[in-house]
């Protein structure tokens, strides 16, 4: 994958990133992979977890250098990632670069493939769509900064009796955009539905430039972003839910709504999307 000058290995002789201008907590770098060391840091990450207030204090510093903001949790497996049995494994030679990719033919590509797996049991799921792709979905109006919203959602996920994220460390990722953060380090949370995760990315960028999407968190095998540009009808989400059903199947067809549609009712003003991948 293309990537940009990565100012991470300063921090090794230099923790508290000042030569960058930053006033970091103490913190660790991560280069391990599933293949061994990668030759650079792929990320920064906080020892403690993060709070309320955390991604503004230190994202938008760091944003300036370079270095875009994530919350990085595994859940009930080691809570970073790490090397070791039961951790994240990153495998960074597995990404290509989001921008040789191009979304509708990456989503239309994974909805031609469940279509051609099981046509039957994919028509009753993607009701009121067909067989066919059925296109990429409107952009709604913003109601809000993209930058603002990615943080209140950080905010939301890491407060008290949050429940789910609130173990998470804040990470630094040297990255374009937010949308390559997963490609940038390798994550392999969607591995079983594609070893590349840059072409997940691809698709993060399209949700960037109509739903102004943030990656606000990574987990083991899931996925947080915020949404700064919901949908504000049940047809645009349907539209919307039709993209997520080919980016991340699991949410449907093994998440609690009874189809497409029924899933689209919860997408409408949604600020915040999930996504998880068995």
């Amino acid at each position: 994958m293309a990537t940009l000058p990565n100012p991470l290995p300063r921090l090794a002789t230099d923790p508290s990133g000042r030569s960058l201008g930053l006033h970091l907590p103490p913190g660790r770098l991560v280069d391990a992979t599933a293949e061994g060391p990668w030759p650079e840091p792929l990320l920064w990450h906080a020892e403690k977890p993060a709070a309320p207030g955390t991604w503004k204090a230190l994202g938008a510093p760091a944003a300036r250098v370079g270095l875009l903001s994530v919350l990085v949790d595994a859940g009930g497996r080691d809570s970073v990632p790490q090397e070791g049995p039961g951790s994240w494994e990153l495998m960074p030679e597995l990404a290509s670069y989001p921008g040789d990719h191009d979304a509708e033919d990456v989503l239309a590509d994974y909805w031609g493939y469940w279509e051609a797996e099981d046509a039957e049991a994919m028509g009753k799921v993607v009701e009121p769509f067909g067989a066919a792709w059925p296109g990429l979905a409107p952009a709604p109006t913003p109601t809000a900064d993209p930058g603002t919203r990615a943080a209140q959602v950080a905010d939301l996920v890491t407060g008290d009796g949050a429940g789910w994220f609130d173990a998470a460390r804040l990470a630094l990722v040297p990255a374009r955009r937010s949308a390559d953060i997963p490609a940038a380090i390798g994550w392999s949370g969607p591995l079983n539905h594609d070893n590349d995760v840059a072409r997940l990315c691809a698709v993060l960028r399209s949700w960037e430039d109509r739903f102004g999407i943030r990656v606000v968190g990574l987990g083991f095998d899931t996925l947080l972003v915020s949404v700064a540009a919901p949908p504000a009808t049940q047809e645009v989400a349907e539209a919307v839910a039709a993209e997520h059903f080919a980016f991340c199947p699991d949410n449907i067809t093994q998440g609690r709504a009874s189809g497409l549609r029924d899933y689209a009712k919860g997408l409408v003003g949604a600020h915040l999307w999930t996504f998880w991948w068995d």
